[in-house]
């Protein structure tokens, strides 16, 4: 379908855009990894602007508590309990409907990033831990994808464009993930929504640059926002390859992306919640598995084509059809799996 010109045309007046980059936004490919706070707004201001195709890959569920901040959701979703990348889609859809949007329903792992990114030209952060973020960097420099890095807590976030052979790599700022327990998350330090509206401002504005053809616009430096005290820094990074010492865009070593298909037992950020990986290439049949725990469930199990819920006790256990699997009521993977194993199984 083709939109009417006029839709764009406020965006296409401003002089940095164009005639030419509103063409150029239109048969322009991206990725959006998570779709919370960061990822719904995102998604929601490039698919307003006219981009051509956009995916976005998400591994949870709306709740009632995402509302708050995360602008694509609404109190039936969360009732619902929708994936959030369905969701998301289906309200996208409502926005503009010349725009594809691909929904996908997964975890992020070595295994299988590469192809959730390979086939757009531009992926975006909108995760919420330093593992992801350094997959992603591993398979944005091996495949010379840009990405652009987000991150939000508190009142203040942090926004970085890596343009791989160009600009410094998330390895030459950072040659590891931070140790657990480093850094706030929103579990303890909460998350003031109009913080993630601005860091996802300032990452859309990143990737216009990008997928609009203009990447003499883009700096190398990493700017991070406190909204409260209205505070913006701006630090240089440097040189890509950290003078040869980077790992990854200097040396060629995805430490990262060679990890291999294993997939991690991960506390949730802002959830007493813990992911189970999927076990492997599965499809779980949803009623088979409603029909033997419901004499122990506390209420009848109910599910649809992406997932299955039940309470058992004070565990609230969200399947996926891949296997994947989300305990709610426990931070604590021991548990977590243990709880797995007896009504999923092993």
């Amino acid at each position: 379908m083709n939109p009417d010109p006029s839709r764009y045309n406020r965006q296409a007046l401003v002089p940095a855009i164009g005639e030419a980059g509103q063409a150029a936004l239109a048969s322009a490919r991206a990725v959006v990894i998570g779709c919370g706070a960061l990822g719904t707004h995102l998604a929601d201001a490039l698919v307003r602007g006219g981009l051509g195709f956009l995916r976005i890959v998400d591994r949870d569920y709306v709740e009632l508590n995402n509302l708050q901040r995360q602008i694509l959701f609404d109190e039936a979703d969360a009732a619902e309990g929708v994936p959030k990348a369905i969701a998301a889609a289906r309200r996208l859809a409502t926005i503009n409907s010349t725009v594809v949007v691909d929904p996908v329903v997964a975890d992020v792992t070595p295994a299988n990033i590469e192809s959730f990114v390979k086939d757009t030209q531009l992926i975006l952060d909108a995760t919420d831990n330093f593992e992801i973020r350094f997959l992603i960097n591993d398979a944005a420099v091996k495949n010379n994808l840009p990405w652009v890095y987000g991150a939000c807590v508190g009142v203040s976030g942090m926004v970085m464009t890596i343009v791989p052979g160009v600009t410094p790599c998330l390895r030459c700022v950072w040659d590891e993930p931070p140790p657990p327990g480093m850094n706030p998350t929103c579990d303890t330090a909460g998350i003031l929504a109009p913080a993630a509206s601005v860091v996802a401002a300032m990452q859309t504005v990143e990737a216009l640059k990008v997928l609009t053809g203009r990447p003499e616009a883009i700096r190398p430096r990493l700017m991070q926002i406190d909204v409260w005290t209205g505070r913006v820094d701006a630090f240089d990074c440097g040189q890509p390859g950290a003078g040869g010492t980077c790992r990854c865009c200097a040396q060629r070593k995805f430490d990262h992306l060679d990890a291999g298909h294993a997939g991690r037992t991960a506390s949730l950020c802002g959830r007493d919640a813990v992911q189970i990986p999927s076990p492997g290439p599965v499809r779980l049949d949803f009623a088979r598995i409603a029909d033997a725990v419901r004499p122990v469930a506390k209420s009848a199990p109910t599910w649809n084509r992406y997932l299955l819920r039940f309470d058992v006790d004070e565990y609230q256990i969200t399947v996926f059809a891949d296997g994947r699997a989300i305990i709610k009521g426990t931070h604590e993977p021991d548990v977590a799996r243990t709880l797995y194993a007896r009504y999923i199984g092993a």
